[in-house]
């Protein structure tokens, strides 16, 4: 088996991958064909079977291994896969944990890194908000320690949440750092739980994809649900400071047509929104870079950056 982020143009390839996602297609000229993501721990992939009723295309479904041969071709200068033969693997053929892609981080160490930062909150109030979170809720902490920070743009890996989270919160501490009348306390408390609604916004691998209840609600109102949840079995939580808190969660993706329910009003808000979005782009730019390989040249538009991006020199 070839990794994806090994397969470069115009080579064949022959191996297992998961099915991420099947979906079925028309071409302009009425032909059949079928769209596919292929997944393994290194990546994803665009797949197309230009031929589905073909000999060699056997039956199976999203989320089935499958044993491929294919040819890698370019398309809009990313990597596709032409599939000329599938059949779905049977078991004891492929490992499951060759297709799960995780950090590059080892998670154990990031979540201590984190919780570095929760001990560094004073206000009694909100430490304890982050106690029965990220100490109390075995649950909770399975799963932030598992879940990918988005479907696909950034930090879609296992790990990803908490990688995401960690980065975000050392960003804060740099602002608190260099912009004194920012209340530490409240920044390091939104930064920590800004995304913990992707939690149950988002299935567990392999699907990481959306749940009924993330498609209805998504992560920020679910965030901030959660944390009035949290903060209603705190004796004495003061309203005030609940709703500062939620503001930051509500207003964390800085404007209205990002999915914030809020434009940030709060100095710690709108330093939780830069502290976001920063890190969502350069982990996207990396995850583009990687998956270019050796390609020092222009890469094409890209519609997220609005621009054609091109690696440097490191």
């Amino acid at each position: 088996m070839k990794y994806i982020e090994s397969i470069r143009e115009g080579e064949r390839i022959s191996g297992i991958y998961l099915c991420k996602q099947r979906q079925s297609a028309v071409t302009k000229n009425g032909k059949s064909y079928e769209n596919l993501i292929l997944q393994d721990k290194t990546g994803v992939v665009d797949a197309k079977i230009w031929d589905p009723n073909s000999q060699g295309i056997d039956d199976f479904e999203a989320l089935d291994y499958i044993d491929i041969m294919a040819e890698a071709t370019s398309f809009q200068g990313a990597l596709q896969l032409n599939v000329k033969r599938v059949r779905k693997a049977r078991e004891g053929e492929y490992n499951p944990a060759d297709y799960l892609p995780v950090s590059e981080r080892d998670i154990e160490e990031m979540y201590h890194e984190l919780m570095g930062y929760a001990n560094q909150v004073q206000e009694p109030h909100l430490r304890a908000l982050l106690k029965s979170l990220f100490v109390d809720d075995a649950e909770f902490i399975k799963g932030f320690k598992f879940h990918s920070a988005a479907k696909t743009v950034h930090h879609s890996f296992v790990g990803g949440l908490l990688e995401h989270t960690l980065n975000v919160t050392k960003l804060c501490e740099y602002y608190v750092q260099n912009y004194t009348y920012l209340n530490r306390d409240l920044l390091y408390t939104a930064a920590m739980c800004h995304d913990i609604g992707k939690v149950y916004e988002l299935s567990e691998f392999p699907e990481n994809d959306y749940t009924d209840e993330g498609q209805l609600l998504g992560h920020i109102a679910m965030g901030s649900e959660m944390i009035a949840g949290r903060a209603s079995q705190i004796p004495g939580f003061p309203k005030k400071l609940e709703n500062e808190l939620k503001h930051c969660i509500l207003a964390h993706h800085g404007e209205l047509e990002y999915g914030s329910p809020k434009k940030p009003a709060l100095a710690e808000a709108m330093a939780l929104n830069l502290a976001d979005n920063t890190d969502a782009k350069m982990e996207t730019l990396k995850e583009i870079f990687k998956s270019a390989g050796t390609n020092m040249g222009w890469l094409g538009y890209n519609r997220l950056f609005e621009s054609n991006l091109r690696k440097t020199e490191v």
